[in-house]
């Protein structure tokens, strides 16, 4: 039991289960556009968000020489190498238009890490950016990127989409900052800290009416996809409900990083 506790704790800290959750997210993008599966375009998301996830947790601690990493993370920054190699192979395999707005979410995310400005915390510490950012980050990859590669017209479902994903996203980062209150830095003036909890929790259920009803306006209307889409409103109203600071680590590190590969399955089903 132990030792499938420290696997799975593995699993999750590598970010090998929120690159699944991307992954997820890159074939349901495929599959709402009638769009044939796109190994490369998939695996390239699949690798980069392992290689910038661990990025962003544990960039400092590897530049940091004041101890020595522990056998964990020097599994992990293995994992982030073979991934990185990965993103190179099938980097080259993407449309050229695809590999330039790929470099432009690389770059957001290098932002996001790194200080580019002289005396100048990174955009991760930009007093209430962080959520916009990610959630930019994820719509750009999931969604811009699929849809760029295909050469598909961005039409109107597309913008819909582009919100409604963006929603979804945005909903699942208020849970973290929710769960999260009690440690993160004052300064970084996240919702919760901006607004309270409680209205935190109104704003993500309120954004889950435009997450619904814009399904209505889509040109390629398909019925079954309410049915999922109120299941997801339905659980993602239970996680923003139930989100307080005394959950287990793994009600957002899994569970709700979990979401996104439901969707997808449960589209894939229905």
């Amino acid at each position: 039991m132990i030792r499938f506790q420290s696997l799975f704790d593995f699993y999750i800290k590598s970010s090998i289960h929120v690159a699944f959750s991307v992954y997820a997210l890159v074939r349901m993008t495929h599959f709402m556009f009638g769009l044939p599966y796109d190994e490369p375009m998939a695996l390239f998301a699949f690798f980069g968000t392992i290689v910038g996830y661990n990025f962003v947790k544990y960039d400092a601690l590897a530049r940091a020489k004041k101890r020595m990493m522990r056998k964990e993370l020097k599994l992990i920054a293995l994992i982030s190498f073979f991934s990185f190699l990965g993103v190179g192979f099938y980097f080259f395999k993407l449309q050229l238009v695809t590999q330039l707005m790929g470099v432009g979410v690389l770059i957001l995310t290098m932002l996001y890490t790194l200080p580019f400005f002289p005396n100048r915390k990174n955009a991760r510490n930009w007093a209430g950016v962080k959520i916009y950012i990610v959630a930019l980050c994820w719509v750009g990859v999931t969604l811009l990127l699929p849809v760029v590669n295909a050469h598909l017209s961005l039409g109107t479902d597309f913008f819909i989409k582009c919100i409604q994903r963006f929603i979804l996203i945005f909903n699942l980062i208020l849970v973290f900052e929710i769960i999260d209150l009690a440690n993160d830095d004052p300064h970084l003036k996240t919702v919760p800290q901006q607004i309270g909890v409680k209205q935190t929790k109104i704003l993500g259920l309120l954004l889950l009416l435009p997450f619904y009803f814009l399904e209505f306006l889509k040109n390629n209307f398909v019925e079954k996809q309410l049915v999922v889409n109120l299941i997801m409103v339905v659980m993602l109203s239970l996680f923003i409900g139930f989100a307080n600071q005394r959950r287990s680590k793994y009600y957002t590190s899994f569970w709700v990083e979990s979401v996104p590969i439901i969707w997808w399955l449960l589209v894939v089903l229905l």
